[in-house]
């Protein structure tokens, strides 16, 4: 699921996630990843952060996305790629779905973050990225996130991507109870997808 960072208003209480200081990171060389991780975080009962003002415009940007990368695959003839990126989307569907079902039930939302340092040259405008996890035991992977952050980012300049998500970051994980030791049982990777640069040049992976 490819998800735009959104300003939410909301009431919660932060609940420790899963940092990792040591970054698995794949990307470009002219943007430097400091580090990412995940926090699992109670909603204020006031109102729903996940509710239908965004809702459009969060499934337009993930489907342009998944689109891109589906395309992207089907024209290099890996057909091997192109069968997981239909599984992944068919899963991401049915787990937003459970999610958008449990959302008067749910108790938790999902923050994601990821600092980055631009240490090129040419201004950032927009990162797509993706936040892989597996399982700690097996190494199995059990869960892919992905988004899309509109930031400015200047040369030799550093930011945080956020963005809140009602989905957490593998089924493994509950959105309606709070369990301190499940962050242990996954481990992350973030992998930088597309760079646009404002000056209208493009990076994308291969």
């Amino acid at each position: 699921m490819r998800v735009p960072a959104l300003l939410v208003m909301i009431v919660f209480l932060s609940v420790t996630g899963r940092a990792q200081t040591t970054p698995s990171v794949q990307g470009p060389t002219d943007v430097s990843v400091i580090k990412f991780s995940w926090d699992k975080e109670r909603i204020g009962w006031e109102r729903d952060p996940f509710g239908a003002s965004g809702g459009d415009f969060i499934a337009v940007r993930r489907r342009i996305n998944e689109e891109r990368q589906l395309e992207r695959a089907k024209n290099g003839g890996n057909r091997e790629e192109e069968l997981r990126l239909t599984r992944e989307v068919k899963l991401r569907r049915e787990d937003e779905a459970k999610a958008r079902q449990a959302i008067p039930k749910q108790r938790y939302g999902f923050r994601y973050k990821l600092s980055v340092k631009n240490t090129g040259a040419k201004i950032i405008k927009t990162i797509d990225w993706d936040y892989l996890f597996f399982d700690a035991a097996t190494g199995e992977k059990i869960g892919h996130q992905q988004f899309t952050n509109d930031e400015k980012i200047g040369p030799d300049k550093e930011k945080t991507l956020e963005v809140f998500v009602p989905t957490p970051p593998a089924r493994v994980i509950s959105i309606q109870a709070l369990n301190q030791k499940e962050n242990e049982r996954l481990f992350g990777q973030v992998i930088l997808m597309r760079i646009v640069y404002a000056d209208g040049s493009i990076w994308e992976r291969p």
